[in-house]
């Protein structure tokens, strides 16, 4: 063959990629923004919220200065608000400190989000391993088959990226449009993960991360708090002052 497999998922990539607006910068700090934005958040709804956050603090240095309140604010609709302290505070470390080597130093910065903003920002030759590049390389075989080349590991984990989400899919994978299907030992043979028995998943309505949501963004724009169970709300509430993400004033609950 007159290529092989990681050359022909680049220039895959290079036809097919997704145009998305990280992917069009190295700084580090907008690189750093999406990654924690896109933890269990679907790329259609980041994107707009991406830009509009760079928008309004264009730095790391601008947002380490934003009031928590503020950020929070912004953040309604995301999830997981404490990712948006944990964002806030890293960008402090940095505005004080500068970009650490070991970017896990930063607080909520873990194993996969400091590989991908080693490989996107400063070049690295780093892959960062989430769900869709995982399984890409347990089905293909690992970095014996697929594996970033020299100077190219941004594209290499945004190829991986772009296959596991489009292709190489979780259920149903679409092996006839695989740019490394000649190399993949899986090819043909992964129909659809095994129908297990699942356990019956609550209502995320029934959960209190719904409350805890719910109440956060009523802080957020001055609403009244969610009418839901008074042991729920309560839960809810103390859960959110240990996490630093709400305070009891004088006139009631409010964002800090």
């Amino acid at each position: 063959m007159s290529q092989g497999p990681t050359a022909a998922l680049l220039a895959w990539y290079d036809r097919r990629g997704r145009d998305l607006p990280w992917r069009a910068t190295t700084d580090p700090y907008a690189v750093l923004v999406s990654e924690v934005m896109l933890q269990q958040t679907q790329v259609a709804r980041v994107v707009p919220r991406y830009e509009a956050w760079l928008v309004r603090w264009p730095t790391a240095a601008a947002l380490a200065a934003a009031s928590v309140a503020d950020v929070l604010r912004a953040w309604v609709g995301l999830g997981y608000n404490r990712r948006a302290l944990r964002l806030r505070e890293a960008c402090a470390v940095v505005t004080r400190e500068g970009w650490p080597d070991d970017l896990t130093a930063l607080p909520g910065v873990g194993a996969y989000t400091a590989a991908a903003v080693g490989a996107f920002a400063f070049g690295r030759h780093r892959v960062a391993l989430d769900t869709n590049v995982r399984r890409v390389l347990e089905r293909t075989g690992g970095p014996v088959v697929l594996s970033p080349p020299p100077g190219r590991a941004a594209a290499f984990n945004h190829a991986a990226m772009d296959l596991g989400a489009t292709v190489c899919t979780a259920r149903r994978p679409r092996c006839d449009g695989c740019p490394v299907r000649a190399w993949c030992p899986s090819a043909g043979a992964v129909a659809a993960l095994p129908g297990r028995a699942r356990r019956p998943r609550p209502r995320f309505e029934d959960t209190d991360r719904w409350v805890r949501g719910r109440v956060v963004a009523a802080l957020a724009v001055g609403d009244a708090l969610p009418a839901v169970a008074p042991e729920r709300l309560d839960r809810a509430l103390a859960g959110l002052a240990r996490d630093g993400l709400v305070v009891r004033g004088r006139t009631g609950w409010r964002l800090p």
